[in-house]
């Protein structure tokens, strides 16, 4: 799943060290605003230093994200984790061109007849259908 917009909002980095194999750790949290015409605002996550420095999103930045929703359980209930594998910085102008495609004029049709056959009206015709 993917989408398109503005990162209103860059949390602090937070780090840490795993209980459980013990090493480092870094995670980031960003919030994405989409340019509908109802726009919609989305937190997402980036794991790992290295995505961290690769995606390189700051606040401002016009984006598409691709996301992995994942529900994790907590005491008989369930949280959503938005987390993004993929981050491409995208320019606001072409975006904008993408969005609103330009109407183009029809095409007239080749094999139009030009003229309403005049032929059988009002008199005999070789089939036998009563309409």
């Amino acid at each position: 799943m993917e989408v398109e917009g503005v990162i209103i909002k860059e949390y602090p980095a937070k780090e840490g060290v795993s209980s459980r194999t013990g090493n480092p750790w870094k995670s980031q949290e960003f919030v994405i605003q989409t340019k509908d015409q109802y726009p919609r605002t989305c937190l997402f996550r980036v794991f790992g230093a290295d995505k961290i420095e690769q995606f390189n999103i700051h606040q401002g930045d016009n984006v598409r994200v691709w996301l992995d929703i994942n529900a994790r359980a907590w005491q008989d209930r369930y949280f959503n984790d938005v987390s993004a594998f993929r981050v491409d910085h995208v320019d606001a102008d072409a975006s904008a061109a993408q969005a609103r495609p330009v109407a183009q004029p029809a095409r007239p049709l080749d094999n139009a007849p030009s003229d309403v056959p005049t032929d059988n009206i009002g008199g005999e015709s070789s089939d036998d259908l009563p309409f």
